[in-house]
């Protein structure tokens, strides 16, 4: 059977670039909560998650943020997923009711592999670069993810763009793709970008 690839855009600031984003198609929305230049607070993100449809996912990214303090911002916002970068590892995060992505950062076989030993809901893969947790805008060579038979779901994300995409989505076959610097000029979001790159995602059909 053929399917879609599901996508999710990162670094949502506003509810306009939200409801343009779901409007293109995109599943998922990501709200950073951790420093970033795409920072937001709960606040604001509580009021964009309040005015989203439903089957939309709400995720909040988190570098190494305790968990009572991540559980907080799950229950203030009604996030659906936590996304987890930095050294922070799920299983201190059990006892939130919500799915578990697990970044890594790719640096080679080893980093790729370190996911099998990760008790995740699903994987996401980005791009190394010291001292940056993610939203690196870099691609990183997709074979290395092809050598290991992952059993769970498989994000792909690391300077993705519309350009780009869809070849990056028929060597790797995610389930998901995630992007956030690829649709955006000048460091802010892009309205046209976005549904262009939704467009060149959904376009792929993989088993």
């Amino acid at each position: 059977m053929l399917n879609t690839v599901r996508v999710k855009i990162c670094g949502i600031k506003s509810l306009e670039i939200a409801r343009a984003a779901v409007d293109a198609g995109a599943d998922a929305l990501g709200f950073v909560f951790a420093k970033s230049r795409r920072q937001i607070s709960p606040s604001k993100a509580q009021k964009i998650i309040m005015e989203l449809p439903p089957f939309v996912s709400r995720v909040g990214v988190f570098v190494d943020t305790v968990p009572r303090e991540v559980q907080e911002i799950v229950n203030y916002c009604g996030l659906d997923t936590i996304q987890l970068h930095g050294e922070a590892q799920p299983d201190f995060y059990r006892g939130i009711r919500c799915s578990i992505i697990k970044s890594f950062q790719v640096k080679g076989e080893a980093s790729v592999r370190a996911a099998l030993n990760c008790s995740a809901d699903a994987y996401l893969f980005d791009t190394y670069k010291n001292g940056l947790a993610g939203g690196t805008g870099e691609v990183f060579d997709w074979d290395v993810l092809k050598i290991v038979n992952f059993q769970k779901p498989v994000i792909l994300s690391g300077g993705l763009n519309a350009d780009n995409v869809a070849q990056a989505i028929k060597t790797v076959k995610p389930y998901a793709v995630d992007v956030s610097s690829g649709v955006e000029t000048n460091g802010v979001k892009d309205i046209e970008k976005i549904k262009a790159f939704i467009t060149k995602a959904k376009g792929v059909l993989i088993k």
